[in-house]
C-alpha cells in the first residue's frame, strides 16, 4: 500500500482510499508497539526541499518537497461582493499562474480595488472562495498574508519616520529573523541608498512609492499586489518604477492595477479588463485587440476632392468618414484589405494618393469599446 500525506491537510489518502489523520499516522508508525500494519511506502509532501528518509519495520517513509498548487499562485472562484445594495463584484472567477505579471484594467468603480482587498484578506467576499499559493483566505488568512505583498492605492506610510526606521518597523511586524539583511536588500533593490536617512515626508512622490514597494516586498512574498503604483509620477519616475516592477516580476507573481494602457502593454504578460464587477476580457494584449477589433480602417488622402458616395462603392468598404475635403477614413470588414482596390479607384479617377495608412486598433480603443456605458 502507498500513502500520500500532506501536513496542511487533515488526512492522508492511500491507494485503497483509507484515511487517517496525519498526526495519528506519525504517532502510530513511530511507535514500536504499533498494532496496525504499516504501508509499504508513505510519501509526505512539505513546502521545502527533501527533508528526511525514515525506516520503521517494513515501512519506508519518504518526505519530499512539494508546494501546494505549484503552478497556481492565485485561484478565485465565483466571488461576489456586496456593499449594501451595490454589487461591486459579480461571480468573478480567474486563475493566475506563478511568475505572471497581470495587468488589471477597468474604469473607476469597476471593482479592481475590491478584488485586490479580498485577495489580501482586507475584505471578505460576500460569496465565493479565494486561495493564494494553496491557502484559503478564510481558513489560512495568516499564511495568505505571509505570501502576499500589498501596495494599496493610497500608500500607507508614516511621514514622520525615516526611511530605514520605517523599514525596520515593518520588518519587526513580520518578525523577520534576517531583518538587517532584508532591509539592506530592499534599499538596494528599490534604489533608496541616498534617501534611507531622510524622513519619508521629505521624499518626492516617486521615492515614496519606492518605499511603499520596499515595505511590500520586505518579507519576500511570492505574490505582489500593486494598486495604482505609478499614480501621480512624472515621466522619469514612471520609467524607473516600471523597470523596477518588471525586474520584480521575473521572480514573483505580480498583479498590477492601473489606468495607463501603455504601462500594462509594456510590462504585463496578461491583461484582465473588469467592468461593473465582471471580467469582460482576459488574455494577452495583442489577442484582446485582435479578438475585439471588428473592422479594418484605412486613412487615405487624395490630391482632389472626392465624392463620399463614390468611395462607398469600393469593394469591401462598409463605412466612410470625412476628415477634411481631401482626407477620408474608410472602414472595411475584419480581415478585408481594401488598399489595392483603393489604388485602382484612384487610377480610374485620375487621382493622386498623397497618403494611405492602415489604422491599427489599440488597447485604449478596445478598453473604451468594452467598458462604454450601455
Amino acid at each position: 500500500m502507498i500513502c500520500f500525506i500532506s501536513p496542511t491537510a487533515s488526512s492522508f489518502h492511500s491507494d485503497n482510499e483509507h484515511s487517517v489523520r496525519t498526526a495519528s499516522f506519525f504517532r502510530r508508525y513511530s511507535n514500536k508497539k504499533a498494532t496496525i500494519a504499516p504501508p509499504k511506502v508513505a510519501i509526505v509532501f512539505f513546502p521545502s526541499v527533501f527533508l528526511q528518509e525514515k525506516r520503521n519495520n517494513h515501512s519506508k517513509i519518504c518526505i519530499f518537497a512539494a508546494q501546494k498548487n505549484l503552478s497556481m499562485a492565485i485561484r478565485i472562484q465565483n466571488i461576489t461582493k456586496h456593499y449594501g445594495a451595490q454589487k461591486a463584484l459579480n461571480k468573478v472567477s480567474l486563475e493566475i499562474n506563478t511568475g505572471e505579471i497581470v495587468g488589471l484594467l477597468g474604469p473607476n468603480g469597476a471593482g479592481k480595488s475590491t478584488m485586490m482587498k479580498i485577495i489580501t484578506c482586507f475584505l471578505p467576499p460576500s460569496e465565493g472562495s479565494v486561495s493564494v499559493n494553496g491557502f484559503d483566505i478564510f481558513e489560512n488568512s495568516e499564511e495568505v498574508r505571509r505570501s502576499v505583498g500589498y501596495l494599496p492605492e493610497h500608500n500607507p506610510l508614516y511621514h514622520d519616520m525615516y526611511v530605514r526606521e520605517y523599514l525596520e518597523f515593518v520588518a519587526g511586524v513580520y518578525k523577520l529573523k534576517n531583518k538587517s539583511s532584508r532591509i539592506e536588500k530592499m534599499i538596494e533593490l528599490t534604489g533608496l541608498e541616498l534617501e534611507q536617512h531622510k524622513k519619508i515626508g521629505a521624499l518626492s512622490k516617486g521615492y515614496r512609492q519606492r518605499v511603499g514597494l520596499a515595505q511590500a516586498m520586505i518579507h519576500d512574498p511570492q505574490v505582489l499586489i500593486l494598486d495604482e503604483p505609478t499614480s501621480g509620477l512624472d515621466p522619469n519616475q514612471l520609467i524607473e518604477i516600471r523597470k523596477l516592477i518588471a525586474n520584480i516580476g521575473k521572480e514573483k507573481t505580480v498583479i498590477l492595477s492601473t489606468h495607463i494602457m501603455q504601462e500594462v502593454e509594456a510590462m504585463c504578460d496578461r491583461i484582465i479588463i473588469i467592468d461593473r464587477g465582471e471580467i469582460v476580457a482576459d488574455d494577452r494584449s495583442e489577442n484582446i485587440v485582435a479578438m475585439t477589433s471588428s473592422a479594418d480602417v484605412v486613412i487615405v488622402e487624395f490630391d482632389h476632392n472626392v465624392d463620399k458616395s463614390q468611395l462607398k462603392k469600393i469593394k469591401g468598404v462598409t463605412n466612410v468618414t470625412k476628415i477634411n475635403e481631401k482626407k477620408w477614413k474608410l472602414h472595411a470588414g475584419k480581415n478585408s484589405d481594401v488598399r489595392s482596390d483603393l489604388f485602382q479607384f484612384a487610377v480610374e479617377n485620375n487621382l493622386k494618393v498623397l497618403e494611405m495608412s492602415k489604422e491599427e486598433a489599440s488597447l485604449e480603443s478596445v478598453f473604451q469599446q468594452l467598458t462604454k456605458k450601455k
